[in-house]
């Protein structure tokens, strides 16, 4: 891995894959929900949607068919704390692409006329989610447990994308896509020319009017909640959660390995518990969700609501077992070599090394070997997931968030001694 930080301070990162014909370019950018002033809920979000209808000299039709013409994927997420454009495209194409990107990033029109269109796609984006219990009972979670910016919802909602305007989006921009909050990251086939042509193409960011880099977010902190929503749907969806792990955490990969032998995948101990042994519940599984400064530990259930006492009970004698006595050694076996078999997959895929590059260094500042993942992962031992899971599974600090055909705050609040 190569890392070259460019006049004004953009930092670009490459890795060259041996025996691949195809390239992965990402741009990450430190500007995520938790930066948005007050009132203005989903500009990042409206942000990253907006380029897409035009940039540079390409309207979106002509972004869309130059891409489709090279066999190419474009594509962009927004999270709580970054925002991410990438691409994957053939080697012998890779400087369109990088053209393409580029110019999302550097010069995106950012039209009145389009964005009075893409609210009305974003709002029907934000009803979506009102109808996916799944993600609205962790969305609901991390609204009301979560502090720092982190409580806000990605989408915005209606009335703050009402207050948001191209001028705003334009200002928004120019204060947060600095040169010091952007990482560029290059992973599979490319030569010194495409890494020449990308660097002197960031480089020109230094003499662009930089605004002042935004004040340092609150931060964020983690608070116990009780969140009940009815909805007419058949299923109950739950959640349980716990304070986690910050991203750069020593004992990040502790985590990761603990949440796989709770819930996450068909030999774990909730899901042949609660689904394969009793059959309480169709979908089971846990997640170990990290941020700069704090994180959250949850288990997901979606079941009818007659299991849902037998299924908070059983879950909850679970994690109060594994709280107390720690997994298994075969348990540990298996959930690191789960987690290895992750990273050396992913070292088949140009996309996955280029989002390691970049997320690492924008978001944790480490971007250790591959090889030091894994013996990092080999390491955990036994009284490492049972300390930290006496540490995580503080059954004090507990929260619920129900979704959908749902028993009242009082039910939830015996059957979990909250």
């Amino acid at each position: 891995m190569e890392k070259i930080i460019l006049p004004g301070g953009v930092r670009l990162l490459a890795e060259r894959v041996p025996h691949v014909r195809t390239a992965a370019l990402g741009i990450w950018i430190g500007s995520g929900t938790r930066h948005e002033p007050p009132g203005y809920g989903g500009i990042s979000h409206a942000l990253e949607h907006m380029v897409f209808k035009g940039a540079g000299p390409r309207s979106a039709v002509l972004l869309a068919e130059d891409m489709d013409a090279i066999g190419g994927q474009v594509n962009a997420y927004t999270t709580k704390e970054n925002t991410t454009f990438y691409v994957k495209t053939l080697d012998r194409h890779l400087e369109i692409a990088s053209e393409v990107l580029s110019d999302l990033y550097f010069s995106p029109h950012l039209r009145a006329s389009d964005w009075r269109t893409e609210r009305a796609v974003i709002a029907e984006e934000i009803d979506m989610y009102e109808d996916t219990p799944e993600d609205l009972v962790t969305e609901r979670l991390f609204a009301s447990t979560l502090s720092g910016g982190l409580e806000r919802s990605i989408l915005g909602t209606r009335g703050s994308l009402s207050r948001i305007t191209a001028k705003t989006l334009q200002s928004y921009r120019a204060r947060h896509y600095t040169p010091q909050a952007t990482v560029v990251s290059l992973a599979g086939s490319f030569t010194d020319k495409d890494l020449q042509r990308l660097a002197d193409r960031f480089s020109n960011h230094a003499v662009l009017d930089v605004a002042p880099p935004p004040p340092d977010e609150a931060a964020a902190a983690y608070t116990p909640a009780l969140l009940v929503r009815k909805k007419p749907i058949e299923q109950s969806h739950l959640c349980l959660a716990f304070p986690g792990l910050p991203m750069a955490s020593d004992k990040r990969y502790i985590y990761q390995v603990m949440s796989g032998i709770l819930g996450g995948g068909m030999s774990s101990r909730l899901f042949q518990t609660l689904r394969e042994e009793r059959g309480l519940c169709y979908s089971v599984y846990s997640f170990a969700a990290s941020h700069q400064d704090t994180g959250l530990f949850g288990v997901y259930l979606a079941l009818n609501k007659r299991a849902q006492r037998q299924a908070l009970e059983t879950a909850m004698g679970e994690l109060r077992r594994f709280a107390a006595d720690g997994p298994t050694p075969e348990e540990l076996t298996r959930a690191v070599e789960q987690n290895m078999a992750g990273v050396l997959m992913g070292l088949e895929s140009t996309t996955a090394r280029m989002s390691f590059l970049g997320r690492g260094e924008l978001l944790i500042g480490d971007i250790p070997s591959y090889d030091e993942i894994v013996e990092r992962y080999a390491a955990v031992t036994r009284q490492d997931v049972h300390d930290l899971a006496a540490e995580v599974l503080d059954f004090d600090r507990m929260s619920l968030s129900a979704v959908g055909d749902v028993s009242p705050a009082r039910v939830y609040k015996e059957i979990l001694g909250m």
